[in-house]
């Protein structure tokens, strides 16, 4: 008995000390906790047959998910809140240099849950990122893509088909209006001919990323971003060894003009190779050809969304959007994806800052090289409160 209580007491006193380290290194630190919490109601209609409940196409607008699913019913319902997200941001001033960590998880993706009892779904990691004077290492927002710009949709992406989007480890530098990055490289391939999506992590040279920020007098903002690439495949398809790279490049242009109270929101992007970073991988970066090398595939596609307020608790966003890819059918087969194009208006009210309920139609269309299509009308109530 003596004994435990000895133990108890050197917990206490551990915690204490503990507690006292904390506070003594919080002395300095600004802490900040955020997110939001949201809940969605969809019901959709599926051209061809709705996929699978949990799908990820159920969750949010993926091109190339929509083509639908033989035997299945077109129309369903799907309740969720898997958006609802939480984030920590520490800022500390290290003798004059500031250093800064953030950390954010939500809910999306996965399929590790089931709508029959709990709706339980594991956390998974948005953004994990230190950054200190200029410098940021860790998983954000590719340098590629200006999120800012992305127009107010209810759709967890809204525009998804023609916008640059991922999320990845990098390293970035910053200075002024200038970023600088190297970031995690992935080539994803369409076999000679056609079939599933080789991915390839081989390769030792990071895409590298420079963009520019641009900042009006009138209130507009700009970025215009390059990036180069390897695509690299290291493999054994049946017999045959495939070693093989080929240069990717592209560029994109973004920006948010304001138009009175309104705003006007666009990004255009093009390039060959770019593989995942257009509409969430709808088009793969390159084709094998006959001798087992690399043919990049030359992709384009944009979006413009326009915001108006209604007055000082309402507004609405219409947004068009799209993308295409320029095949080379005598080696992708014409089984692949050719384009992709969506729309949608909304109208979202806030009778305070933090909240907003909204209501928003969407359409999109995907096309592939030989005729197919897929289509998927929805309507999405959400209802969202910003911690």
């Amino acid at each position: 008995m003596k004994q435990a209580k000895l133990s108890l007491m050197g917990s206490a006193i551990l915690l204490a000390l503990a507690s006292s380290a904390n506070a003594a290194s919080l002395k300095d630190t600004d802490v900040e906790f955020g997110g939001y919490i949201k809940a969605d109601i969809m019901f959709s209609d599926y051209g061809n047959g709705a996929p699978d409940s949990g799908d990820i196409s159920r969750q949010f607008y993926v091109p190339g998910t929509i083509y639908g699913k033989e035997g299945n019913g077109n129309q369903v319902v799907d309740f969720q809140a898997r958006e609802t997200r939480f984030n920590f941001k520490a800022t500390t001033d290290v003798d004059g240099h500031k250093l800064s960590g953030f950390i954010e998880l939500d809910f999306m993706t996965h399929t590790d849950g089931n709508e029959r009892t709990s709706n339980s779904y594991s956390p998974r990691i948005r953004h994990a990122f230190v950054s200190y004077d200029n410098w940021t290492v860790g998983q954000t927002w590719t340098t590629f893509q200006n999120a800012a710009a992305l127009p107010e949709n209810l759709d967890f992406v809204g525009a998804a088909d023609g916008t640059p989007f991922a999320r990845q480890t990098l390293l970035r530098y910053t200075q002024g209006n200038f970023q600088f990055a190297i970031e995690n490289p992935e080539t994803t391939v369409t076999p000679n001919q056609g079939g599933a999506r080789i991915t390839s992590g081989s390769g030792v040279i990071p895409d590298v990323i420079a963009r520019y920020n641009l900042k009006t007098d009138g209130g507009a903002a700009f970025s215009f971003a390059g990036i180069i690439r390897q695509l690299n495949l290291e493999t054994k398809i049946g017999a045959t060894q495939i070693d093989s790279s080929a240069l990717g490049y592209g560029a994109s242009v973004a920006g948010i003009i304001p138009v009175g109270k309104d705003d006007l929101r666009f990004t255009a992007t093009y390039g060959e190779g770019l593989g995942r970073y257009m509409a969430l991988n709808y088009i793969n970066a390159g084709v094998l050809d006959a001798n087992g090398d690399i043919e990049s595939i030359r992709t384009f596609g944009g979006f413009v969304s326009y915001r108006h307020w209604w007055n000082e608790q309402w507004r609405s966003s219409v947004t068009l959007s799209g993308m295409q890819a320029d095949n080379d059918v005598a080696l992708t087969g014409s089984g692949v994806n050719k384009d992709a194009y969506s729309g949608y208006i909304n109208l979202l009210y806030s009778p305070s800052k933090p909240l907003t309920f909204g209501v928003e139609y969407m359409y999109a269309k995907n096309s592939k090289e030989n005729g197919d299509d897929g289509d998927l009308s929805r309507i999405m109530f959400s209802a969202k409160y910003v911690l």
